[in-house]
């Protein structure tokens, strides 16, 4: 049978993922951090890593060129297939996804009043479903860099962006107004995998499984 493919996002959850995989037994046989290799040999002959963008993971796992991922809960509830298992919650690469605005508007801002909103984000689909649940009408304008800069410049009154410690909101005069969801690092599998593959995923996901703190 051939190897397992691990696919992991690259960024955050990479350098988070890593140690948690160390402590499993699993380690890369060049570092991922530095190396400019996308696939990467492990200590165990049945696995290989496999180094992507964060939005493409669910893509890979769905359509098998990857058995299992690791993606953050945000890229799993903007992923519009419904061919993924999620198998467990890693409890890394934790942060939250909200509604923000320039803390000028907030001082005298309702979100109860908004009926139509101009929001920049790189969610639109989670942010559609969010707003359309409150019967809110949506703008939607969708970035891919820097969300912040979008209000101080007028391209929108708000944003929906990932927020960790929220120290970039504040440093560009953002505040936070709605919580959406709380998110981290989830695993995830293919569904075929989970039928041909079994024992070989569960062994991964069993050791994985016992690390997490």
């Amino acid at each position: 049978m051939s190897a397992l493919n691990l696919a992991l996002s690259k960024g955050r959850i990479l350098e988070e993922v890593l140690p948690l995989l160390a402590r499993a037994g699993i380690r890369p046989s060049d570092d991922p951090l530095t190396s400019r290799k996308l696939v990467f040999d492990t200590n165990d002959a049945g696995l290989k890593l496999v180094v992507i963008r964060a939005a493409d993971v669910p893509t890979y796992v769905e359509f098998g060129a990857a058995d299992l991922g690791i993606a953050g809960r945000d890229v799993l509830m903007e992923y519009s297939g419904d061919s993924l298992y999620e198998l467990m919650d890693l409890k890394i690469a934790r942060c939250r996804l909200s509604v923000a605005e320039p803390a000028n508007l907030a001082a005298r801002d309702d979100p109860r009043s908004w009926t139509r909103v101009r929001v920049a984000t790189k969610y639109p689909n989670v942010t559609r479903k969010h707003f359309a649940a409150k019967g809110i009408q949506t703008d939607i304008i969708k970035l891919y860099g820097s969300m912040e800069l979008a209000p101080l410049v007028g391209l929108s009154d708000r944003i929906v962006d990932l927020v960790s410690s929220g120290n970039t909101l504040k440093a560009n005069g953002l505040v936070e107004v709605e919580h959406i969801a709380d998110v981290s690092a989830q695993l995830i599998a293919n569904r075929a995998s989970m039928k041909m593959k079994r024992a070989a995923m569960q062994g991964v996901v069993e050791r994985l499984a016992q690390v997490i703190g």
